[in-house]
């Protein structure tokens, strides 16, 4: 469960990131975060793992304070925390298996983690999870060499050997072309739907926020305007989230 206690985020030039916000995120909820550019969907979603710190209020993940938490603490909490992003974050000149392996840096000492020393067991499950995102035929492929959309799959299969019980995901579909960001926003839902991973994502597609999310959250000006189920999100509803502005009008032709 993960909990915002009161959060505001303030940023150093004075902008507001988030005002007040109160938000409860069920164990296995599979939430999309929609707003205009700016709303503060990316701020909330790096809260989670403070990526960005926020300047009021508190977030509690499974009981544990990650805004009061020492470099340890926080250390451990973020090793349950999973984060895709529309970059892919991979070492494009490495290896699929080696960018996959990276996902456990946060469990070994520094040494073994320079030096890449990982188990028999750590190897295998690289093998499963690469098997679970219909990858395992390009283990020792050079990620530079995959297409967008195999790349961000070898990010979600980083994310589940690292055994993340948050998947957050931001902006994970943006570069994508919409064949392939359904097939993304599909994996996602089976990953949810399969093995009762909670995920949360910041997506501009009212359409596949609808199609894929049991809850959907809106921003506005780093506001929580709307917070309910897909089919609760009506034109009149979208038209308060977006004003009225164009993208929403285009979105609807």
């Amino acid at each position: 469960m993960i909990i915002f206690d009161h959060v505001s985020k303030t940023y150093d030039n004075g902008v507001k990131g988030l005002i007040d916000v109160n938000l409860t995120i069920n164990d296995g909820e599979f939430i999309s975060i929609i707003g205009l550019s700016g709303a503060g969907k990316s701020t909330l979603l790096r809260a989670i793992n403070r990526l960005n710190e926020i300047t009021e209020g508190e977030i509690v993940i499974d009981g544990k304070s990650i805004t009061k938490a020492n470099k340890k603490e926080l250390r451990t909490i973020r090793r349950s925390i999973g984060l895709i992003s529309q970059q892919f974050n991979l070492v494009k000149r490495s290896t699929v298996q080696k960018n996959v392996l990276s996902g456990r840096l946060g469990y070994y000492s520094t040494f073994k983690s320079v030096f890449g020393i990982f188990s028999k067991e750590d190897y295998e499950l690289c093998n499963q999870v690469l098997e679970k995102v219909g990858l395992s035929n390009k283990l020792h492929e050079r990620c530079d060499n995959l297409s967008g959309g195999q790349q961000q799959r070898v990010s979600i299969a980083r994310t589940l050997f690292q055994q993340a019980n948050i998947i957050l995901a931001d902006e994970p579909v943006s570069s994508l072309d919409p064949v392939t960001s359904q097939e993304i926003m599909e994996e996602l839902r089976n990953i949810n739907e399969t093995m009762n991973k909670t995920v949360i994502v910041n997506i501009h597609s009212v359409e596949l926020a609808k199609q894929f999310s049991t809850r959907i959250i809106a921003l506005q000006d780093g506001k929580l305007v709307f917070d309910g189920a897909p089919d609760l999100l009506t034109n009149d509803v979208l038209t308060m989230i977006y004003k009225g502005d164009s993208f929403l009008k285009g979105s609807e032709k």
